[in-house]
């Protein structure tokens, strides 16, 4: 192979599959058609059981710059074990990641290999990205240049989704990669760019980088008592939420909700106080009333997924 140069460096990504041949390969194929003169070594990590040699990936467009590995998560069952086991398989000092049902567009790494180079002290970036939804399509795009841990706990930031991040591995790994131990795995992105964003700045891209495919299908879809308790650590795990009141309702209004959607009231009732008391505006204290009062979870969530939102 080509070694890498300064202009071009490798980039090693991560693709965590359970179940999803389809999807996988329209992301793999993804990775291979990157208009991106550097090397991209591309693990794959199988997490459903199966023998890595039955899983099925469209092989590399140009072999002598891009190199194909399937292999058996070999870590704790979840996402966050097998970009893990990814991590530890890595040969470039550029990390990205992409989920097994979503897609890159062409000029992804392109744009974030520029914006790294041009500033060191970004730990990783994100960029705009295309939320899909059957027929519907919303971009979100990226709302600032720069994060930082404030902006962090005050907002989501959706636009640094893990199928949108490119990381320099050496902070990525300092900061402990992503969590085994949450809950299901479920926020595993969200607990690693708050780790991350308290060690230095993180990046965003105007480009849109990635379609996140939002139709139903996702590991986390509904499993509502699960997203709670790990809701739930992340605010104990992050005493910087002090000072951010707006934030902190908004993970207990996400809190409320859930607990609403298995049908219990009362932890519903004590989330929604503690999110109103930090933010008297926050819009899932509604959204968890409407629940309570009968309307389905699942049709609220659905309706904001159309929309390019989550709970």
């Amino acid at each position: 192979m080509p070694e890498p140069t300064h202009e071009n460096p490798g980039v090693s990504v991560v693709i965590a599959t359970h179940d999803r041949d389809r999807t996988l390969a329209r992301a793999v194929r993804s990775v291979w058609e990157q208009n991106y003169s550097g090397e991209l070594d591309l693990v794959v990590v199988v997490d459903d059981g199966r023998d890595p040699a039955d899983v099925e990936v469209p092989g590399p467009d140009d072999p002598a710059r891009q190199r194909l590995r399937v292999v058996a998560n070999d870590r704790a069952s979840g996402v966050a074990g097998a970009r893990n086991t990814g991590l530890g398989l890595a040969r470039h000092d550029l990390v990205a990641t992409c989920d097994d049902d979503d897609v890159w567009l062409p000029g992804r790494l392109l744009a974030q290999v520029a914006r790294l180079r041009a500033e060191p002290d970004l730990l990783a970036v994100g960029g705009s990205v295309r939320v899909v939804r059957g027929d519907v399509h919303v971009v979100r795009r990226a709302p600032q240049e720069r994060v930082l841990l404030q902006d962090l706990l005050d907002s989501r930031v959706m636009e640094l989704a893990p199928s949108a991040m490119l990381y320099r591995r050496r902070p990525l790994a300092l900061a402990g990669a992503w969590d085994e131990t949450l809950p299901g795995g479920y926020a595993e992105d969200y607990d690693l760019l708050l780790r991350l964003a308290r060690t230095g700045p993180l990046g965003l891209v105007p480009d849109v980088v990635a379609d996140i495919h939002w139709n139903g299908g996702s590991y986390f879809f509904s499993r509502w008592r699960t997203n709670a308790a790990a809701l739930t650590q992340l605010l104990e795990r992050f005493p910087e939420y002090a000072a951010s009141p707006r934030g902190r309702a908004r993970i207990s209004g996400q809190i409320a909700f859930a607990h609403a959607a298995v049908g219990d009231r009362r932890g519903a009732r004590r989330w929604m106080r503690r999110a109103w008391t930090d933010h008297r505006r926050e819009p899932r204290v509604p959204l968890t009333a409407l629940v309570l009062a009968g309307v389905s979870a699942g049709r609220i969530q659905a309706a904001l997924q159309a929309r390019g939102r989550g709970v």
